[in-house]
């Protein structure tokens, strides 16, 4: 009974490693709490879906795909809709309304586009669809349980580098940790900024590509994924990437291994509560580690 649940903690924990650095690279940039996060998940589960279904592709084929949707919507809500308030002077509890806001947008055109798939193309399950069995199996277990780490481990190695290791990264650090100096100094912020968006979109969209192969989806499972994610990266101490990452597979690993742990001791019932699991590790934690797990690294 332990090791199905241990394997799809795995798969789950990396998921959400994704999802928190990418949460964490838009934080740290602007400093604003991004509620519309979930929605760039969305995206990797929709530009999978339809892709499978239109042309029979594996989500692992869509993933470059739906990595550049993501990401160009990720910077188009940064360039369009949050620099410009911040530049007029908007407050942080505006500029967090706004991203609530843009998702409750995200969702709309989500429901658009599914009813456009189910009256358009006859897709009935558009709106709500089922796992998408298109993995491989190796050593007997899902393509997912080696993929998802893989990509996670590699993605974490390549920031590593990319910011400890070349110039640009040096900038990324230097916009980050003060702004007004690294202008004095030009370097290009916003340039900086942009791709940081980029990489954030990216990643969640990634993510979403994946969880197809996980789990079904619909056109608000990002949106309900937030909570989670938003735990992870403040477990990482909500400024450090590498933080995020061990935070992410924390809180993906122990929601899953105590909602199926309680489940198979208690009944299904444990479900009720699967979303306060997340936050009691993540409070435990802190009590423990008040600045979370970024302050390991220091």
């Amino acid at each position: 009974m332990v090791w199905p649940y241990l394997t799809s903690s795995i798969i789950f924990g990396s998921l959400f490693g994704l999802m928190a650095t990418g949460l964490t690279l838009t934080y740290i940039t602007t400093k604003v709490p991004n509620f519309a996060y979930g929605s760039f998940v969305t995206i990797g589960l929709y530009t999978s879906y339809s892709m499978n279904r239109f042309s029979d592709f594996s989500p692992y084929m869509t993933t470059p795909i739906a990595f550049g949707i993501g990401g160009v919507s990720s910077v188009l809500m940064y360039l369009g809709i949050l620099r410009p308030l911040a530049r007029r002077g908007s407050s942080l509890v505006s500029l967090m309304i706004a991203t609530l806001a843009i998702d409750i947008g995200f969702i709309g055109i989500f429901g658009i586009y599914a009813d456009y798939l189910r009256y358009g193309f006859n897709m009935t399950d558009s709106l709500s669809f089922y796992q998408i069995l298109a993995d491989f199996r190796l050593f007997g277990e899902q393509g997912l349980l080696y993929i998802a780490p893989a990509s996670l481990g590699l993605i974490t190695l390549g920031l590593f580098l990319l910011l400890s290791r070349t110039k640009f990264g040096v900038a990324m650090r230097a916009s980050v940790e003060n702004p007004s100096l690294a202008r004095i100094l030009g370097i290009n912020v916003e340039k900086v900024y942009v791709f940081a968006w980029f990489l954030a979109g990216g990643f969640a969209a990634m993510s979403g590509a994946y969880y197809t192969l996980y789990s079904g989806g619909g056109v608000a499972t990002g949106s309900g994924l937030i909570v989670e994610i938003f735990a992870a990266s403040i477990l990482g101490g909500l400024s450090s990437i590498y933080g995020a990452t061990i935070g992410g597979v924390i809180i993906g690993i122990g929601e899953n291994l105590l909602t199926g742990g309680g489940i198979a001791l208690l009944g299904s019932w444990v479900l009720d509560y699967q979303k306060g699991i997340p936050l009691l590790i993540m409070i435990i934690t802190l009590l423990l580690l008040p600045r979370g797990l970024a302050s390991l690294f220091e």
